[in-house]
């Protein structure tokens, strides 16, 4: 056990095999193993923005309780990883899902989706906005302690990006009310905020393993 974050040799051989053009079990098809994908609709309800915080109250005390779950398994799976090296898998699933449910709400909040979120930690086929993320067969000892350290520079841009998200979200709601559509732009830019603010979670509290990128997705 190190109280540092020096690399492991099983750290080293997975840096050696991205190197060297191979794969490891924490690249998924060569991209990052966190993402979001979303799709932009051809046309979205015109009154629904008026609603669509008020019928989310459901929601938002389902994730209340599902955050309280979250913190004990976090609590767990922090010891777990510091002597096994490894996230267990079912406790990963369980924060896996809590994003999830909380991506869809978020979808449906700032007015990227009208399909209305289902009440499960389970992907289902009508989602038209899924977080893609790929379980890390290994996770060095040390990351419990310092993932969230060195994740800063990276969460401060995603913070910034999340609230101009907002802001995007705001004008969204004229294009719709007006236009029954959202501008390509706009939606970009709430995508990434999205798309950022998860990859800071994920590897703030271990459950990835690769350094989120400081890329701008424009699909």
């Amino acid at each position: 056990m190190t109280d540092t974050p020096t690399p492991t040799p099983d750290d080293q051989v997975e840096a050696a095999a991205v190197a060297a053009g191979g794969s490891t079990d924490l690249v998924a098809g060569g991209g990052y193993p966190v993402d979001v994908d979303a799709q932009l609709l051809p046309e979205y309800s015109r009154f629904m923005p008026l609603i669509k915080w008020l019928i989310l109250l459901p929601h938002y005390i389902c994730l209340f309780f599902l955050a309280i779950g979250a913190m004990f398994v976090a609590f767990i799976a922090f010891f777990a990883t510091l002597f096994t090296a490894k996230y267990p898998e079912g406790m990963w699933n369980y924060m896996v899902g809590v994003h999830r449910w909380a991506l869809r709400v978020m979808a449906y909040n700032y007015l990227i989706t009208d399909s209305y979120p289902p009440f499960t930690l389970e992907e289902t086929a009508d989602d038209t906005i899924q977080l893609v993320a790929e379980y890390p067969e290994h996770v060095s000892r040390w990351r419990p302690f310092f993932a969230w350290l060195i994740c800063i520079p990276y969460a401060i841009v995603a913070s910034l990006i999340s609230m101009v998200a907002g802001i995007c979200s705001f004008f969204a709601f004229f294009t719709i009310i007006f236009t029954k559509k959202i501008p390509q732009g706009l939606f970009n830019v709430i995508h990434n905020g999205f798309t950022w603010t998860l990859r800071s979670g994920f590897y703030s509290y271990w459950m990835s393993t690769e350094y989120p990128p400081f890329e701008w997705d424009e699909d």
